[in-house]
């Protein structure tokens, strides 16, 4: 698929990726209820991995040429999407440790969790991204209004995984005796989904703020790249979920 497209074409190219991370997301559900192939798993995760990164994330973006000129907001915003990207590269290394010491602690086991609404919760997750992916396309292409429609869906659905995390989730673990304290395994849940609801919490005001400045008329289809930024984050955010889930939910037998 090309870089550079029209708007209903990079709305297209949003809704196939989409589709494809959809279909990926039910197979490894049904993989892990029918014959839990742990590397089909891994694969998949990968898999779904590469495409956000790629088309909703635009990793390739790292390559473009801004010229010569220090004081053009291309060159600016090269070097501010460098930085965002090395900020992200030192940030997944907290997230690699703890899916290091669930592999070390755990093994081939799991926490006894409501399957049903994990899927549902990744689920929300993966549609909010969509919707970032929509609003980053409109606001690429002039669109200011579709950008806001689409930034305020995505919060919603953000606060929505938030709360079926935070607010559902942890009280339905702790009925089931897994708390923090009771064993490896809860200090392992509470801290990896802890550390990521954290990660969504900052990217739901930074949806705010971005919004906000919408609202104000800062940003152009030649000049968003705060709404890069805030799409980038958000997309990171579904990137480390894509990986949690399955290590959390699908993978292993349960304790």
């Amino acid at each position: 698929m090309s870089h550079i497209l029209d708007k209903s074409s990079a709305f297209r190219q949003g809704v196939v990726i989409f589709v494809y991370l959809a279909v990926l997301t039910v197979l490894e559900y049904f993989v892990a209820v029918t014959f839990n192939a742990v590397s089909i798993l891994v694969v998949v995760a990968v898999i779904k991995a590469a495409l956000v990164m790629y088309y909703y994330m635009h990793v390739y973006k790292l390559n473009e040429e801004s010229g010569a000129d220090a004081h053009s907001y291309s060159y600016k915003t090269d070097t501010n999407r460098l930085g965002l990207w090395l900020f992200l590269l030192s940030d997944s290394f907290v997230f690699a440790g703890l899916m290091t010491a669930r592999v070390n602690l755990l093994g081939l086991t799991r926490p006894h969790l409501n399957q049903l609404l994990g899927l549902a919760v990744t689920a929300v997750l993966l549609i909010s991204s969509f919707f970032m992916n929509r609003g980053e396309t409109a606001m690429a292409h002039g669109d200011k209004k579709g950008f806001m429609t689409n930034t305020i869906i995505t919060f919603l659905l953000g606060l929505g995984f938030l709360l079926g995390v935070v607010a559902v989730e942890w009280p339905l673990a702790a009925e089931e005796g897994l708390t923090a304290s009771s064993s490896a395994t809860g200090a392992i849940f509470y801290m990896m989904t802890g550390m990521h609801a954290f990660h969504v919490f900052t990217g739901l005001i930074f949806l705010v703020v971005v919004w906000n400045n919408a609202r104000k008329n800062i940003y152009s289809a030649e000049q968003h790249w705060g709404v890069e930024a805030a799409a980038v984050y958000w997309h990171f955010v579904d990137l480390v979920w894509i990986f949690f889930y399955p290590a959390l939910y699908l993978i292993g037998k349960v304790l």
